[in-house]
């Protein structure tokens, strides 16, 4: 990845914008001063290698107006804002706008550092992937791991990318089952800090001490915390500090709950949740995206198939069609369940409500005995040696299930 260091600093206080370079120099960074909206716009291109600071109070054109600008010249150009002392609204707003970050003034060097290094990293990052003409579109962790042809499915992917791009915090919302911690783990594979830790845990069971740890342990990366809404107020609380440091891994919360409307009634902490509200995604529900349901489903039966050794069953149109006149509320995690259960032949991909611990270890014993007798060609004795079990027992299995050996003959 190119080493790149320029910053291209943007304040009309003079003596603010000296202070600021020198901090910046002093780090060994490059950077270009610019006092006004008209100066800064010069250096902006699509190539620039660097990354943009700016004050968002200026005469004429603030702030906003170069950000939007930055934008509508490269959008994976980092922007990050400077504020006034408690103007966090203003601040947020950034951050919706597609900012990288932001900083009030005055901002202590380590934290002005931390944030252009980050910042940094990010633009190094796309300038690579741009040097090696690699298309955002096809090869990268949203592509592999969050399929559908419907277009919600490439907005959602496109959201994870744009998303991923910034250090913002992310909240990712959306019905059970939709696969909150697949996209935390997608954002956090699109980020510049990939290669850093990527901790999961319940919000439920989370105190101070447990925050303060998963925050250490992931330095550099990111902590997801599924269904935030689960957080204690102490929790809660904590947290908030932990978010406070500029130099610390991106949070990702996940949550099934309004978590605004848990903020009005005083359930959950209205400063926590503004900071979360700033990039937010959503994952549509399965039945909202009928059209990604065979296209999700055949990918789980070829993975069912592959990790069970077993052939790839034909699915048929009839089963397609079962599968379209359902609404799935269990969405991704229940169209799974049916296509493993298919895979297994069990059934026609029916979404069916969750069984047992005993119902599915007999199911898993029932898909190995039918895995076996396929790969010996419906001969008992040899697939009863593969299993390692006695000829006798492995028939009274096959009684017990069901399965009869001369249907998978040769």
């Amino acid at each position: 990845m190119p080493h790149i260091d320029r910053v291209l600093l943007v304040d009309d206080d003079a003596s603010v914008r000296e202070a600021l370079g020198q901090t910046l120099e002093l780090a060994d960074l490059t950077a270009t001063l610019a006092g006004s909206y008209i100066e800064a716009k010069d250096h902006i291109s699509r190539d620039f290698p660097g990354v943009v600071v700016s004050d968002i109070r200026m005469p004429g054109k603030d702030g906003f107006a170069l950000l939007a600008y930055a934008q509508s010249v490269d959008a994976e150009l980092p922007v990050i804002l400077l504020t006034g002392e408690g103007d966090v609204p203003m601040a947020v707003r950034g951050i919706s706008e597609g900012a990288f970050d932001f900083l009030e003034k005055p901002c202590a060097p380590k934290d002005l550092i931390a944030v252009v290094e980050k910042a940094l990293k990010t633009r190094a990052l796309v300038l690579e992937n741009r040097r090696l003409k690699r298309q955002v579109e096809q090869g990268d962790a949203a592509a592999r791991l969050l399929r559908g042809t419907s277009d919600l499915s490439k907005r959602m992917r496109e959201e994870a990318r744009a998303v991923a791009r910034s250090a913002a915090d992310v909240l990712v919302t959306g019905e059970p089952g939709v696969g909150t911690a697949k996209m935390a783990e997608v954002v956090h594979l699109l980020s510049a800090g990939s290669m850093a830790p990527f901790v999961k845990y319940p919000a439920s069971a989370m105190t101070a001490e447990t925050l303060s740890q998963a925050f250490a342990t992931a330095k550099g990366g990111s902590v997801f915390l599924d269904e935030i809404a689960g957080l204690s107020s102490p929790a809660q609380f904590a947290l908030l500090e932990e978010l406070e440091p500029h130099d610390r891994p991106r949070l990702i919360a996940g949550t099934y709950a309004d978590l605004g409307a848990a903020a009005r009634e005083g359930r959950f902490s209205p400063d926590l949740f503004y900071r979360l509200e700033a990039a937010v995604i959503r994952i549509p529900p399965l039945r909202e995206r009928r059209e990604d349901i065979p296209v999700l489903f055949r990918h789980y039966v070829n993975i069912a198939c592959e990790q069970s050794d077993l052939p790839v069953p034909e699915i048929t149109s009839e089963v397609i069609s079962n599968l379209l006149a359902q609404d799935w509320p269990g969405n991704a995690r229940s169209l799974m369940n049916a296509a493993m259960r298919f895979a297994m032949g069990l059934t026609e991909g029916e979404a069916q409500e969750e069984m047992g611990l005993a119902e599915q270890l007999a199911q898993v014993e029932r898909s190995l005995l039918i895995a076996a007798l396929q790969r010996h060609h419906g001969n008992a004795t040899e697939a009863a040696k593969g299993l390692k079990l006695p000829r006798k027992t492995f028939y009274d299995k096959l009684a017990r299930h069901g399965v009869k050996a001369e249907v998978y003959r040769a």
